[in-house]
């Protein structure tokens, strides 16, 4: 049903240069307001009361048949447009939408010609869930991601699932020392990837971005920095090093 993650949204205000900020952090040219990396895209939607992450849009060649599965697998939706929307409740709060989408759309201009130095693709796209079972049931169960890993670590206090999304990951990450409740999820922070990471790292220092130094990430034979402006207030992390599989 769902073949990749077509493009997030996010909720911030123009005046105070949401586009112009993710132009620097990317390394990339907006057109019409969206900017897009190597697998998926960002829009901005014009808010100046807020900052923040706002929906994730899943592509799917069908919606048709998408619309069908998803009502037998008792996913309440409707469209909206060109968009199938499915219901906060049934997804836990967490605003995920469907497009159909049967071509490959080309990555944004670049801003200069160093392409190492700009952010490729997106890692993988953060949710924080206070039940870890019932985002299974939902990722996994319902909308048919594939479960690539769930894994406890209490050295993180974290139980992180995998959910493997066309060139991408879904992360649904559980705070183990709050325990299981029936609260929301919450759409929560991106992972980019770049070629190389002390390229990066020096282009957005002379940007004026806001960024930790290159450490040693989890994966052996990667490294990550924390980017800390330019981000619309989501939490944000650069991958450069080893590929994810």
């Amino acid at each position: 049903m769902i073949t990749a993650l077509d493009h997030l949204t996010l909720r911030a205000s123009f005046h105070n240069g949401a586009i112009g900020a993710y132009e620097t952090l990317l390394g990339r040219q907006a057109q019409n307001g969206r900017l897009r990396v190597g697998n998926v895209g960002i829009a901005v939607e014009d808010d100046a009361s807020t900052a923040r992450l706002a929906s994730m849009v899943f592509a799917t060649e069908s919606l048709d048949k998408a619309t069908k599965l998803l009502e037998r697998r008792a996913v309440p939706a409707e469209m909206a447009g060109d968009t199938l929307v499915l219901s906060p409740a049934a997804t836990h709060q967490v605003p995920i939408a469907l497009i159909q989408r049967n071509d490959t759309i080309p990555a944004s201009p670049l801003k200069s010609s160093d392409e190492a130095a700009s952010i490729s693709a997106l890692d993988h796209v953060v949710v924080r869930t206070p039940n870890p079972e019932r985002a299974i049931a939902l990722y996994a169960g319902r909308l048919g991601l594939d479960l690539r890993l769930d894994r406890s670590n209490p050295k993180w206090n974290a139980r992180l699932l995998f959910f493997r999304c066309g060139d991408l990951v879904v992360e649904i990450a559980h705070d183990l020392k709050k325990g299981v409740s029936d609260e929301p999820d919450q759409l929560w922070g991106l992972s980019w990837r770049t070629p190389d990471i002390g390229r990066c790292h020096a282009r957005l220092k002379k940007a004026g971005v806001e960024v930790s130094e290159p450490r040693d990430g989890r994966r052996p034979g990667s490294q990550v920095m924390t980017v800390a402006s330019h981000t619309a207030n989501v939490p944000t992390i650069v991958i450069g090093g080893i590929g994810r599989w």
